[in-house]
């Protein structure tokens, strides 16, 4: 099983991934808008109206996650590892927009019900391969799009009928590193992680960045 997981992982030149559960623990934490914050909520939502998903509709509440920074590195090793990154949610948040913009993922996909049909856009859009796409996931509304893909990859917290049809299953949790872990283990299958480290390390030290991000 892990030879053949690994010989998947070989092919893979998009990782793609969900947020709630996987680059975040699956808690939502609301609070009251600050001041200025309701027209900003608002405007994101209105500029997904026709998306299926959900958002949250009331202009004086915000949605809030936590993202783990091992994971903001696993997005600058993919990206020096030459794979495109993207992720593919249900909820609409803002705080998820930013996110994506903070990490520069190629693709983020908010609202989406049907995330198979959100893969075979990108798909389209990048020229590539169901068998050069992996997808990170943690509840059943993930396997359709995970069963589609050339590698699926579970997170350690996942549903148990999603850890059954994983090929890949993280030793962290969502929110915890787990993207980390997919990421590494793609590299490493690809002989390239070790090169990457050291890109990423050289990489830091150039620009005179402290963080890990």
């Amino acid at each position: 099983m892990k030879s053949m997981s690994q010989a998947r992982a070989k092919k893979i030149k998009l990782l793609l991934f969900d947020v709630d559960g996987v680059l975040t623990d699956g808690k939502l934490f609301f609070f009251p808008a600050p001041a200025g914050a309701e027209q900003s909520t608002r405007a994101h939502a209105a500029q997904h109206a026709d998306k299926a998903g959900y958002a949250i509709q009331s202009s004086s509440v915000i949605e809030a996650k936590g993202f783990h920074a091992h994971d903001g590195t696993a997005i600058s090793l993919a990206k020096l590892g030459g794979l495109k990154t993207g992720l593919i949610t249900k909820r609409i948040s803002e705080t998820v927009a930013l996110r994506a913009r903070d990490l520069k993922l190629e693709h983020c996909h908010q609202g989406i019900m049907d995330k198979l049909g959100a893969l075979h856009e990108i798909l389209k859009e990048e020229g590539l391969s169901a068998n050069e796409a992996a997808f990170v996931g943690d509840d059943v509304i993930d396997l359709p799009v995970m069963r589609a893909c050339g590698l699926s990859i579970a997170v350690a917290n996942a549903r148990e009928e999603v850890k059954d049809e994983a090929h890949f299953i993280t030793d962290h949790k969502g929110g915890e590193g787990a993207l980390r872990d997919a990421v590494e283990y793609i590299l490493r299958a690809q002989g390239k992680l070790a090169d990457v480290v050291e890109k990423y390390i050289a990489s830091r030290k150039t620009q005179g960045l402290g963080a890990r991000e």
